[in-house]
């Protein structure tokens, strides 16, 4: 969608730089950071681009990882802009010490997938499917908003099953299905289309399945509560909507 950024340097007079000087100290670059769930990697990354192409000043920071460790980062003063979470849980965590500008808002939402290798080598169809003690089964720790999720749709399921290996993230978990180092993993919608093709998705039925939620907010400490309004605007735009929906999220 958005070509590589390429940077030009002009050679000119030892003199002109001395006399623009004040100039291009004037117009330093502002950095957004936002803290962003690991599994909005994709959508926010041409998020990013295309906000820093509107406003030539800002560069956006992003900093993504599991829900859980970038909302302690933010409770112990991390210098976020914007946080956005995958789950309401986590959100609520720094909502509920006053840390954020406003009211958080659900601006997309998902639902659960189980992953398996390319070409579904093990024959994959089902939950039940991954009772198998043979069968590598990666997750997360329930503090983590895809753990939490699994561990929902399993219990809705009547499935039990020991998860093989506990990863930091969501990313880790299909990273770990993609090179064959498990053989299941459960993960979002979106980060099977994320995976570009080195995964392959195997639906999970309605009644078993849930919403994911993910919310957005500004935190109250923020120096450029202008530009985070600027980019959650773009996200909220038919452009940024559309590009969620891409990525298979699903829009309010």
């Amino acid at each position: 969608m958005f070509g590589r950024r390429v940077f030009i340097v002009a050679l000119v007079p030892l003199i002109s730089l001395a006399a623009c000087s004040s100039t291009s100290e004037s117009q330093q670059q502002t950095t957004l950071n936002v803290y962003a769930a690991s599994s909005l990697a994709a959508p926010f990354a041409y998020a990013g681009l295309a906000y820093e192409k509107e406003h030539p000043g800002v560069k956006v920071q992003f900093n993504l990882g599991a829900s859980s460790d970038l909302a302690r980062f933010i409770q112990e003063g991390a210098p976020a802009d914007v946080f956005a979470s995958a789950d309401i849980t986590n959100m609520n965590k720094v909502e509920s010490q006053d840390l954020l500008d406003s009211q958080s808002f659900i601006f997309a939402t998902t639902y659960l997938e189980i992953i398996v290798e390319k070409g579904n080598p093990l024959k994959i169809s089902s939950l039940q499917d991954l009772t198998d003690p043979d069968l590598i089964f990666v997750t997360t720790n329930p503090e983590v908003p895809i753990g939490k999720y699994t561990t929902t749709v399993l219990k809705k399921a009547g499935v039990a099953i020991t998860p093989d290996s506990f990863e930091s993230n969501v990313k880790g978990i299909m990273l770990k299905v993609a090179s064959g180092e498990a053989d299941a993993g459960i993960v979002y919608h979106s980060e099977v289309i994320a995976s570009d093709g080195q995964v392959q998705g195997v639906k999970i039925p309605t009644e078993f399945n849930i919403e994911a939620e993910f919310p957005i907010g500004i935190i109250k400490n923020s120096a450029n509560k202008k530009e985070a309004q600027g980019f959650i605007d773009y996200l909220l735009s038919p452009e940024g909507q559309s590009l969620l929906t891409q990525y298979g999220f699903q829009t309010p």
